[in-house]
């Protein structure tokens, strides 16, 4: 039997891993390349899957709970590379820059390394987490700029 304690930490690296994958995938091709170029020790990297590019469906739910409909097809590309450590790392990101998937793998399993993951963490991670937040601040305060509020005034009884 799996103890809970065990099961929390499982799933603490999960959510992690998830925290890090979706942020490799929203970097911007500028950002990996700098830190890329940035990195001390470069490791050897060998592709295992593309870069490669196709169609994915998207799904969506009318008011976020109805039934699921296909909304339509993005295009993804997505890459699977191996360090010379034996390190594994897989990225999709949307659109066609196939040299974006590559970078985001090869960070993606520098991060699963002990070694280097402070190093992911401190130079591309946070960095992409503050410019998607200050993205989300600026989008919510030109939406609250642009709020009507509405009274109604009562006329007397007639």
């Amino acid at each position: 039997m799996i103890s809970a304690e065990n099961r929390d930490a499982a799933s603490q690296r999960v959510s992690a891993r998830k925290r890090a994958a979706d942020l490799l995938a929203r970097a911007k091709r500028s950002e990996l390349s700098a830190v890329w170029d940035a990195l001390p020790e470069k490791p050897q990297v060998q592709p295992v899957r593309g870069p490669e590019t196709g169609l994915v469906m998207v799904r969506g739910r009318i008011g976020g709970g109805g039934a699921a409909f296909n909304l339509g097809e993005v295009t993804v590309t997505r890459a699977s590379v191996r360090l010379d450590s034996g390190s594994v790392g897989h990225a999709q990101a949307l659109g066609t820059d196939r040299e974006k998937a590559r970078l985001a793998a090869m960070f993606d399993a520098l991060w699963q390394q002990e070694a280097t993951r402070d190093f992911v963490e401190q130079a591309l991670l946070l960095p992409i987490e503050e410019r998607i937040a200050a993205a989300e601040r600026r989008r919510a305060d030109e939406t609250a700029a642009t709020r009507v509020d509405f009274f109604t005034m009562v006329r007397g009884d007639d």
